[in-house]
């Protein structure tokens, strides 16, 4: 009986940890989840792990970047020279997209109500994904990009403007506008006396 019941025990356990882990994980889907209709407010450790997966993202971005421009100049892909030139200069453009990003992760790491940070990173994801979905039209890109492209778009447009930035810039706003004073009733002002004299009453002459 109490080997039966340190089983029990030990499945209940584990049960209770899967079911813990599964809570926790916060991937595209969890968050697509919350991204209902109603407005909703991500926890801090919501906000953080939303840091962390679009970092994930761009080190994906970054990883894929390197594999392209390999494969533009040893020739592997089927892209003409001046063609592959275009691309290059796209490749270059993504470069300064991801640095920004990071950079911006970094602040809000320190501080997630930053509204310009929060800005630019989001200018940086949609220049990035925007590349990136241009990549992935091309079938001698396509395979070496993969489903990073649509999955970057999601992250971008969906989760972190409509989890992050919109309820962001709406508290901004509430907060920049000055609540209106309340109109005091005007008071009765005394009229100051005149000095003009009154002209002197005629008396009757008896």
């Amino acid at each position: 009986m109490g080997y039966r019941k340190i089983f029990l025990l030990g499945i209940i356990l584990f049960l209770g940890l899967a079911s813990l882990s599964q809570a926790e994980d916060f991937s595209l889907q969890y968050f697509l989840s919350k991204s209902s209709p109603k407005r909703i407010e991500l926890s801090k450790k919501e906000i953080t792990e939303l840091f962390n997966q679009l970092e994930g993202v761009i080190k994906q971005a970054q990883k894929i970047r390197t594999k392209l421009i390999q494969a533009i100049q040893i020739g592997e892909t089927d892209v003409r020279y001046q063609e592959g030139k275009f691309w290059m200069s796209k490749l270059e453009e993504d470069k300064d997209s991801i640095e920004t990003a990071n950079q911006q992760i970094k602040l809000l790491r320190e501080r997630s109500t930053h509204l310009l940070a929060s800005i630019k990173l989001y200018k940086s994801l949609k220049d990035l994904s925007s590349n990136f979905n241009a990549y992935n039209n091309m079938p001698s890109f396509s395979a070496l990009v993969g489903d990073l492209a649509p999955e970057m778009e999601l992250w971008v447009d969906i989760v972190f403007y409509k989890l992050h930035l919109l309820p962001l810039a709406h508290a901004k706003d509430t907060e920049t506008k000055v609540p209106q004073k309340e109109k005091k009733p005007a008071s009765k002002e005394k009229k100051p006396p005149s000095n003009e004299k009154k002209p002197a009453s005629k008396e009757k002459k008896p």
